[in-house]
């Protein structure tokens, strides 16, 4: 199944009650790249009253940490991280770094801020949604191209290469579980002249169109 993830993080901010509220999105694969970098952040942010975080690893979210660093219990860490899996959003963390304006929020105000951050920071970030396909090579005869065109852009297949010599060869990745169906559509629409070669699995995502493979 396809599971959404950060691909570029950015940096979000609000202001409530002259309270500065800037969250730090960015893409983690382990804990202790996420621990890594809530130590830069408190670095850069040295001055500031709050470094609040959440973090989610894994594509089933097997892991989950939060911390409202002094701020009230349960309203800023958790208020991020339910964010983050309300989005379902997976290996990233986020960082709230708060600048106290002199006027408290109470605790509702603290959540509602803390949430409208995260959205904000996630909202200048790069989201993708990563998904498991077969890599497959399509050979065929310059008759079928147009036919094997059509159907590629129609079904909304990645294309990954071409290749033109006395045939034509095409290098596209296919979700693993619609494999057989493409095959049968592969071959109605080329009456059995196409011929496909299966690759390996690799984990992938458009980006705005870019196909991105991920070394798994």
């Amino acid at each position: 199944m396809p599971y959404k993830t950060v691909h570029v993080g950015g940096q979000g901010e609000i202001e409530e009650k002259k309270s500065r509220f800037i969250a730090t999105v960015r893409p983690v694969s382990s804990e202790n790249e996420a621990l890594d970098f809530l130590t830069a952040m408190r670095k850069k942010y040295w001055d500031a009253r709050h470094n609040c975080y959440a973090y989610t690893i894994g594509s089933r979210f097997e892991l989950q940490r939060c911390s409202d660093d002094g701020e009230p219990n349960g309203t800023a860490g958790r208020p991020i991280l339910s964010v983050l899996l309300n989005e379902e959003i997976h290996n990233c963390i986020v960082i709230v770094t708060r600048y106290f304006g002199g006027t408290l929020l109470g605790t509702g105000g603290l959540v509602r801020a803390y949430q409208a951050a995260t959205q904000a920071g996630l909202a200048a970030s790069v989201i993708i949604a990563r998904q498991t396909g077969r890599k497959l090579t399509i050979h065929t005869d310059y008759n079928s191209i147009g036919k094997l065109q059509f159907l590629l852009a129609n079904e909304h297949i990645p294309v990954l290469d071409n290749r033109y010599t006395d045939t034509v060869e095409i290098d596209v990745i296919i979700p693993e579980n619609n494999l057989l169906h493409f095959s049968e559509q592969v071959t109605e629409a080329t009456r059995g002249t196409a011929k496909l070669r299966p690759g390996d699995l690799a984990e992938y995502a458009d980006a705005d169109g870019d196909i991105l493979i991920f070394d798994n």
